[in-house]
């Protein structure tokens, strides 16, 4: 900033019998001279070319209104946009009028003559600075103030009228862009005291360390430290910019009080105006704020435009004097004696009162006013790691303590420590940066200006270095990079992929997960970092984290390979190479167990669609002339499968898929996916595309994604047309991935994709609809022939890893939830090829007249703006915020204690509370059981559910149950008989209650062909499921042949246990102690599996002493842990498992429907499709049979459709197919 500074002085005349000092010189002195003015006006320069270096002063001694005028005018002309400094010292001159006019002098004759505040308003310009030291300045600041609103009144007038004078001239600048100190109000007058100087607001302005120890010393207290006189303090050693000397200690004591004051009192965004934008302006405000406390004591109030609070009586003036007063009781020592100075306390003080802050827990609290203190430490070697330490504290408090240590001016501080080479800094430094960025990503270019990034660089190759904190310079890294190509250049410079790579193994997971995510952002659309990352087989090296315990990490290695597969430079034939061994790399997460990865997976192949559109498109194309070829019934009326654009409605809901079977068996064999596609009809007409109507299979159903036609009508792939395509996809002869060759690689992401759009969790078939709909419009907008691949490739045999990727295993029918709008037309297109795709409304997520094409259908797959326009619509669109989301992590308290552990907090509260319940309910009903159970028939709860009940459950410690029908899962409080709000999805098959011991959570699995954990289907029971609590683990099987063991943790599979049989399995029962698996199958068997053991070895046992379907299996828990077995038949059989043959056979009744045993008494229950319910003991003692309900009219039961024993009390639920939940137990007498 360039300031000037022009005085109109009269210094001190007039004024020597009140005041011996003017500008700390004594007028009376030189009265006898002639250059009396000039030594005056070139002290007051002095003094002045301290408020900030660089800057350019000029003074004007007794100047004319001319000469005001073409020093002003001059003045801005030069300083262009940057502040002037006006400073008008008038002391000895008439007062100001209230007209709005100072004095000057008249060079003519010996007297003063006006000049108006709206003249110098039009010289000075905006911005400036006015400072006006005279006797009744207030009137100067009002008049300011009045001027510069009749301004903007005749500007307002100027725009309305266009003949107004000032319509033809320039817009001048604002003068709310001014600022204005004056010493005193309108009514008042300047002190006049002997001792201090006449011009007093300016020493406080210019030489504020100064007058405060003078000042210091005229007040009482300075009593209490003897020898000290106004003589004295003229002789404190050292200099002011020199800290270490008593002089500048004491001036650099006296900005951290100043802005801790101004901090505390100001508003925000005043402090940043004042204090944080100008150095000139922060200078001359703190000296403001010591103006007012001085000439307050005088009975002057200093005035400021903008107006500031008051501060002269803030608490921190007291620490001021505390240090002054240390100060100068060393002086007579320091002068006479020579000894050392010792230093003030004063900032290990405010450290201590910062820490104490921290300690004491930030709720409902004001921020700690001595933060901006904390800053000042950072300047200092001895404080300085100290301050450090107690800075990162308070940042990692959360976004609010970032923002306000921002808001105080911490950047310029901690980006000069990084030049320090000091490693005790390093981790401290780290942390705070990584928080300030985690906040505020704004600064990566300010980062990379100095040559940050370089200190993070050498920290993250730094082996000795811990985890976490490399883990945070990772981080600092990625966000360095972040969509900043300067930033890319420069870390690709200082080799942070070769650093990265060295770390994709590091034990610490969170340091993989971000290292991962460094090296997908360094070469997102930069191809420099792509090639660089080929030369050292980045992507290969990526490829060990696809199977990373962790989902993260994981999610974060798709990430970097999307990107990786991503850039938009120019493609060769090794490049292409390369980007076809990722895609079908990452192909393998297809079935992946986290959602997240999925999304991701979406996301990643979505960069190779953009990159290959017109070989998707050409793959699209042969998949629906494929479709048309096979034989279909007698055509049908067309249902809405034709290429039609149908404008959403208002409230379109999302359509869920509905599977039409039973059960979760795949159609995979030919003869039964013959079958589903006679349900497909065909039907050609001229001059009109393709409807495909989905007949006995399905309805038209509506998806979830949007692409703007040139009419600004939306056109969407329908999830029928998805899943005739997944059909298609897994019944023609496709190249396999071994020897695949670059065509049938686009084949099998698509197929990918096709299974990714059927995808059960939503967000996940979203986004690949969206990805779907783009080369689906692609097709509808350009004729076949231009949808070849635009440079052709021969056939190339690729050497891939992994196997083909099972994305076909099932078929899903969709069922229409929404009337179709009446109103659809059709859209003609040239008739070289019709498609048939449905497109139906799409979701109400995203925009509804979003346009993505400048030009209509005709336009080709080659115009480039239409591929620009394309690409960009990809990339806004199929987002996931995965690495938006791991930087919260940064952004959240790491070194706070969790709630979990602090013993005062609600949720350790709410954790002993429950301990407490779950152990009282297990007593409670251990009692009842040792009493003997003799029947098991009071009814104590009776209700009709919605729907005929599937599965039921016992949350095992408060009285709810759990029900389950083929739309919804409804929460029933049995004591009060109150249902909850339903919730889940159709067809559910199984559930559970997880984390028993903490929050109350629901594992539910579906009948649904959609998303297929369990390949190679074979017709069967459906999904049987079994749940362990100790480990999280998730044993799944059913018409398949393995059980499948998923960790929910890690969210992955762990393990696949061949069944050895060609039978379903139809119940699973596990131990977590002795890590065994039961399954029973169809065929009547009872395998026994170690899951310890390889898998040619895991299957321990197996009984075929059964002869009927297995309704029930189950491991017992007690030491015995013997095995119990049920057929439909009514044989019941107990196994020990060491043994090869039962060790007891009952028979009990035939046509069973459910069966189960209680976990803790020797009961079990079966139900029957003969309309009753029979309760046995452990001997196979019938106890008594339940075929009525209570009542005077008690009705028959209905056929038993499930049952389930409470896990503690004697209580067993029965759901039957009237729709009816009743409640069973003990007799009240023994409850």
């Amino acid at each position: 900033m360039e300031s000037e500074m022009l005085q109109s002085p009269l210094l001190g005349l007039g004024e020597e019998d009140e005041s011996d000092l003017t500008d700390w010189n004594l007028p009376l002195a030189f009265m006898k001279k002639r250059h009396c003015e000039k030594i005056e006006g070139s002290k007051s320069l002095a003094q002045s070319w301290r408020m900030k270096d660089r800057a350019r002063y000029k003074q004007s001694l007794d100047p004319t209104v001319d000469e005001v005028k073409k020093l002003c005018t001059s003045l801005r002309r030069n300083a262009k946009e940057e502040r002037v400094l006006f400073h008008y010292n008038g002391h000895g001159v008439p007062r100001p009028t209230v007209n709005g006019e100072i004095w000057v002098f008249n060079k003519n004759y010996t007297q003063y003559i006006p000049l108006s505040i709206y003249d110098l308003q039009t010289w000075m310009g905006s911005p400036s600075i006015f400072v006006y030291d005279c006797s009744n300045a207030g009137l100067i600041v009002k008049s300011f103030k009045q001027f510069a609103l009749q301004r903007e009144q005749e500007l307002e007038v100027a725009a309305i009228n266009p003949n107004h004078p000032l319509a033809q001239m320039p817009l001048p600048p604002s003068m709310k862009n001014c600022i204005q100190l004056a010493a005193c109000e309108a009514n008042e007058l300047l002190p006049m005291i002997p001792d201090l100087p006449a011009d007093l607001f300016t020493s406080c302005l210019t030489t504020p360390i100064k007058i405060a120890l003078r000042w210091f010393c005229m007040q009482k207290s300075v009593r209490l430290v003897p020898g000290v006189t106004l003589d004295l303090i003229e002789k404190i050693p050292g200099r002011l910019n020199d800290r270490r000397t008593p002089l500048g200690e004491l001036n650099w004591i006296f900005t951290a009080i100043t802005d801790t004051i101004a901090w505390n009192v100001l508003p925000r965004d005043l402090f940043q105006k004042l204090f944080r934008q100008d150095l000139l302006v922060a200078s001359l405000f703190r000296n403001f704020l010591l103006a007012e406390r001085i000439m307050r004591s005088y009975n002057c109030t200093p005035v400021s435009s903008p107006r500031l609070p008051p501060t002269y009586m803030h608490a921190m003036w007291q620490a001021w004097d505390l240090a002054v007063d240390i100060c100068l009781s060393q002086l007579p020592t320091i002068i006479e004696e020579g000894t050392a100075f010792r230093h003030s306390p004063f900032f290990a003080e405010q450290l201590t009162a910062f820490q104490v802050w921290l300690t004491m827990g930030v709720e409902n609290r004001n921020p700690p006013e001595q933060l901006p203190i904390v800053l000042q430490v950072l300047l200092s070697q001895v404080h300085r790691l100290r301050a450090l330490d107690l800075l990162g504290r308070f940042l990692d408090l959360g976004p609010w303590a970032v923002s306000l240590a921002l808001s105080v001016g911490i950047f310029p501080y901690v980006l000069k420590l990084l030049q320090s080479s000091a490693r005790e800094l390093r981790p401290l430094l780290v942390f705070i940066w990584a928080k300030i960025l985690a906040v505020d990503s704004s600064c990566q270019a300010d980062l990379v200006k100095d040559n940050g990034h370089k200190y993070f660089l050498s920290v993250l190759a730094d082996p000795y270095m811990p985890a976490e904190h490399r883990t945070m310079t990772a981080f600092i890294l990625a966000v360095i990079v972040n969509n900043y190509n300067t930033g890319q250049e420069a870390c690709l410079q200082g080799n942070l992929i070769a650093i990265c790579l060295e770390q994709l193994n590091d034990p610490h997971p969170l340091l993989r997960q971000w290292v991962a995510i460094c090296l997908g952002r360094i070469w997102q659309n930069f191809d420099s970092a792509r090639w660089c990352g080929v030369r050292d087989s980045a992507h290969e090296k990526l490829y060990s984290l696809l199977s990373d315990p962790i989902p993260e990490v994981r999610c974060a290695a798709v990430f970097a390979l999307g990107t990786f597969v991503g850039n938009s430079a120019e493609r060769t034939d090794h490049s292409t190479t390369i980007d076809h061994n990722v895609a079908m790399m990452l192909a393998q997460l297809i079935n992946d167990g986290s959602p997240m990865v999925r999304k991701e997976l979406v996301v990643a192949l979505s960069h190779l669609v953009v990159q290959y559109e017109s070989n998707f498109c050409t793959v699209a194309l042969q998949f629906i002339e494929e479709e048309k070829n096979y034989p279909l019934p007698s055509p049908a009326a067309p249902e809405g499968g034709s290429l039609t654009p149908v404008r959403d409605g208002p409230c379109t809901p999302r359509l869920r898929s509905v599977s039409s079977y039973g059960n979760i068996r795949a159609v995979t064999s030919a003869r039964s996916l013959n079958k589903s596609l006679q349900n497909l009809s065909l039907t050609e007409e001229t001059g009109s595309s393709v409807a495909f109507s989905p007949g006995n299979l399905s309805t038209s159903s509506s998806a979830s994604s949007t692409l703007g036609s040139p009419e600004n009508e939306e056109y969407i792939l329908s999830f029928e047309t998805i899943d005739k395509m997944r059909r298609v996809s897994s019944y023609s002869s496709l190249n396999s991935l071994i020897g695949v060759s670059f065509n049938s690689v686009y084949t099998q992401i698509w197929r990918v994709l096709l299974h990714l759009a059927a995808d059960p969790y939503p967000d996940v078939s979203d986004l690949a609809m969206k990805v779907l709909n783009s080369i689906a419009y692609k097709v509808s907008a350009c004729p076949a022939h231009l949808c070849l691949p635009r440079y052709p490739k021969p056939v190339h045999a690729l050497s891939l890893r992994g196997s083909p990727p099972t994305t076909s295993t099932s078929s899903s029918s969709l069922t229409n939830e929404v009337p179709k709008p009446a109103v659809s037309r059709e859209l003609q297109r040239p008739s070289v090829t019709n498609v048939g795709v449905q497109y139906t409304p799409h979701s109400h997520q995203f925009p509804r007249t979003r346009k993505m094409f400048d030009k209509g259908p005709e336009q080709t797959a080659d115009d480039a703006d239409d591929a620009v326009g394309h690409k960009s619509f990809i990339s806004a669109a199929v987002q996931t915020g995965f690495c938006d989301w791991s930087a919260k992590y940064f952004a959240q308290p790491v070194m706070k204690i969790p709630e979990e552990h602090d013993l005062e907090s609600q949720i350790r509260k709410e954790r002993e509370w429950r301990f407490l319940r779950n152990a009282r309910v297990r007593k409670q009903a251990q009692k009842i059981i040792q009493k003997g159970i003799s029947r098991l028939d009071d009814q104590i709860f009776l209700n009709r559910n919605p729907g005929v009940p599937s599965v039921v459950k016992f949350h095992p410690f408060t009285p709810c149950i759990a029900v389950a029908d083929k739309d919804s899962i409804w929460h029933w409080w049995w004591p009060r008989g109150d249902k909850g709000a339903p919730w889940g999805r159709p067809g559910v098959l199984w559930g559970w209650f997880l984390q028993q011991r903490q929050t109350k959570h629901v594992c539910t699995s579906w009948n649904s062909s959609l998303w297929v954990p369990l390949p190679c289907c074979v017709p069967g029971a459906g999904m049987v499921v079994d749940w362990e609590q100790e480990t999280g683990l998730l044993m799944t099987s059913g018409d398949v042949r393995i059980i499948r063991i998923w960790d929910t943790d890690r969210e992955m599979k762990v393990q696949d246990i061949p069944t050895g049989a060609d039978s379903c399995v139809t119940s699973l029962s596990c131990d977590s102690h002795r890590s065994l698996i039961v399954a029973g199958l169809g065929d009547g068997s009872i395998r026994v599996f170690d899951r310890r053991m390889a898998l040619s070895e895991c299957r321990v046992m197996t009984y075929r002493e059964h002869t009927a379907w297995v309704v029930k299996a189950y491991l017992q828990k007690h030491p015995e842990g013997n095995i119990m077995s049920v057929s439909v038949n009514g044989d019941v059989r107990f196994f020990d498992p060491r043994m090869p043959e039962s060790m007891k056979v009952l028979q009990i009744v035939k046509g069973l429907t459910a069966l189960d045993i209680h976990p803790q008494a020797n009961l079990f229950a079966c139900g029957s499709m003969n309309q009753f319910t029979a309760i046995y003991n452990g001997n196979g003692e019938l106890i008594n049979n339940i075929k009525y309900y209570d009542g005077f009219m008690g009705q028959r039961v209905g056929a038993i459709s499930c049952l389930a024993f409470h896990p503690h009390w004697p209580h067993l639920a029965v759901g039957s197919n009237d729709f009816y939940i009743s409640v069973y137990s003990v007799e009240k007498r023994i409850r």
